[in-house]
């Protein structure tokens, strides 16, 4: 009798310790994969900066005329207070000295009151109760070649500072 060139009795199951081999193989490079994902991703962040884009500190705050003698404006949106005096003009920074509330300006008391611990300021931004160190800071306010308040956020100046306009 011929012998077959191929059993069909014969047991064809791969076994099990190639499986498993072919399966710790896939996976482990499959981690690698993933971790190099990871380290490639953080290389590209890396090369762009993470710069915050804020507005310039120095601003317009309109023309001397339209401020009138004794009155006490907020820039909207820059944190600024425009206080017009007979002798002239000087700003305030609107953030308490002592955690940084914006202090709001009551006109019948002619005080300003931080809402969050109770400091309470004068006109000219000196501190007289609460837990405020020290008084508001003054800011740099000159003229601008158009005629225009010119107010420099990054620069303070002393509490006798005034624009003589």
């Amino acid at each position: 009798m011929l012998k077959p060139l191929i059993d069909i009795h014969e047991e064809t199951a791969v076994p099990r310790r190639r499986v498993l081999g072919g399966v710790l193989f896939w996976a482990a490079w499959g981690v690698v994969a993933i971790l190099g994902g990871v380290l490639g991703a953080g290389m590209l962040r890396f090369l762009y900066p993470r710069a915050l884009y804020e507005a310039s500190k120095i601003f317009k705050a309109g023309r001397p005329e339209s401020y009138k003698v004794g009155s006490v404006n907020l820039v909207t949106g820059r944190g600024v207070w425009i206080v017009r005096e007979q002798e002239g003009f000087y700003a305030i920074l609107a953030k308490c000295t002592h955690l940084g509330c914006q202090p709001i300006w009551y006109e019948d008391q002619q005080v300003f009151k931080c809402p969050c611990h109770g400091s309470r300021f004068y006109k000219t931004g000196i501190n007289f109760a609460g837990p405020a160190p020290r008084p508001l800071d003054r800011l740099q306010i000159t003229l601008s070649s158009d005629g225009r308040l010119l107010v420099d956020k990054g620069k303070t100046v002393g509490m006798d500072y005034i624009l003589k306009a």
